[in-house]
Order: C-alpha cells, then sequence, then structure tokens
C-alpha cells in the first residue's frame, strides 16, 4: 500500500489527520504533499486549522485534514 492509500484509507474511515501525527501513525513524513496529490486526483479533502504547542511551549497552527465535511 503507498502512502497516498494509507492516507486516503485513514480520512475515508472517518479520522483526522495532521502533519504532527501522519508520521507516528502512518509513518508518512510528508503529509501534505500526499493531501496535494489526493486533491489532484480528486478527492475531496478538508482542511482546518488548528493550534498545537510546540517543543518550546508556544502555540503554533498546523492544518488537520478531514473528509468529514468534503463529501
Amino acid at each position: 500500500m503507498t502512502q497516498g492509500e494509507r492516507l486516503l484509507d485513514h480520512l475515508e474511515q472517518g479520522k483526522t489527520i495532521t502533519r504532527v501525527n501522519a508520521w507516528e501513525v502512518l509513518g508518512i513524513l510528508e503529509a501534505p504533499a500526499r493531501i496535494c496529490e489526493l486533491r489532484q486526483k480528486g478527492h475531496k479533502i478538508d482542511t482546518e486549522m488548528v493550534p498545537v504547542f510546540n517543543r518550546f511551549n508556544e502555540v503554533v497552527r498546523v492544518a488537520k485534514w478531514s473528509m468529514l465535511g468534503a463529501r
């Protein structure tokens, strides 16, 4: 199974993913590139910017992707 297939399967199950946890959950280091490829193939994927804390306890915003509202 390719990274794109793993990511699509994950999203189609109603789950969400961020760049931060994509490596741990799916083994995907460049999740934004895989999201772009899936969108180019016609898949409707929502993006929500969510706050997270970095290692310096600073708030940063990252994309959280889903297919929940995109169907």
